[in-house]
């Protein structure tokens, strides 16, 4: 018996990084898995691998959101776990800031993950036997502690943070049995950084400035964030809504420099 078996889930962002590693893990469980990504070619890489379906999906446009869930539930009948993963990285020092950049981290980040709250959240309304479901928003601990040098990111991440709370409470003096919790990772092993690595130095550079950011003097790993992902997707988590589940290696329980 697998942790989610005979639930029906769809990951945005899944075709690399944490998206990927929740896939596999939530086809592992024994969850029924749809996923989306812009990345063709590593989303359907992934679909083979897991067994689990792959869609073309831009977040940040809402009549895709409201295809892909119709088309979930046509397959399958209900949706019962929606994970919010797809995301970008920030916009740089404040000084420099595109607005265009700006707007499409503010698109990506916040308003895909609206969209999928909003859509998703719908249709676990309309489950057979009742609404009930789980949507698990992956935000950052920089959602939590500011990261200097990089105010938009930040600003999302929060902005995700808040969002989840305000959709758990609503939903829950509704009286829906649809759970909303955010996970909060650190430093992790996954493909965003890879702008940043141009050369050795420059990844080396890198890699020294994350570990200053976690205690626990490592970066954390796509299956260890998965995991919290399965946990709150599954009837373990029935009272858990509204909170925040950092994965981070401590980072957001140090005073820099202590």
């Amino acid at each position: 018996m697998g942790l989610l078996d005979g639930k029906v889930a769809y990951i945005s962002g899944g075709a690399s990084g944490l998206g990927a590693a929740m896939v596999a893990r939530f086809a592992q469980e024994g969850a029924k898995v749809m996923f989306g990504d812009i990345d063709a070619q590593s989303g359907a890489a992934v679909a083979q691998a897991t067994a689990s379906r792959f869609v073309l999906h831009n977040v940040t446009d809402e009549q895709q959101w409201i295809d892909v869930i119709a088309d979930l539930v046509a397959a399958h009948g209900r949706l019962d776990v929606l994970v919010n993963n797809a995301g970008i990285l920030g916009t740089g020092a404040l000084e420099t800031i595109d607005l265009a950049a700006w707007n499409r981290l503010f698109a990506v980040n916040v308003t895909g993950v609206m969209l999928g709250c909003k859509h998703g959240g719908t249709a676990m309304q309309r489950n057979p036997g009742g609404a009930s479901g789980s949507i698990i928003n992956i935000s950052s601990n920089a959602g939590i502690l500011a990261t200097a040098g990089d105010c938009g990111y930040s600003a999302t991440k929060g902005a995700v943070r808040l969002m989840t709370k305000s959709i758990a409470v609503d939903f829950a003096r509704r009286g829906l049995a649809i759970r909303c919790n955010s996970i909060h990772p650190g430093p992790t092993e996954t493909p965003i950084f890879k702008p940043w690595q141009t050369d050795q130095a420059a990844a080396d550079a890198l890699h020294r400035s994350l570990m200053e950011m976690v205690p626990m003097g490592r970066l954390g790993r796509p299956e260890e964030v998965a995991a919290m992902a399965a946990f709150l997707a599954s009837d373990e988590a029935s009272f858990s809504t509204g909170s925040e589940f950092v994965v981070d290696g401590g980072g957001t329980s140090a005073l820099a420099g202590m």
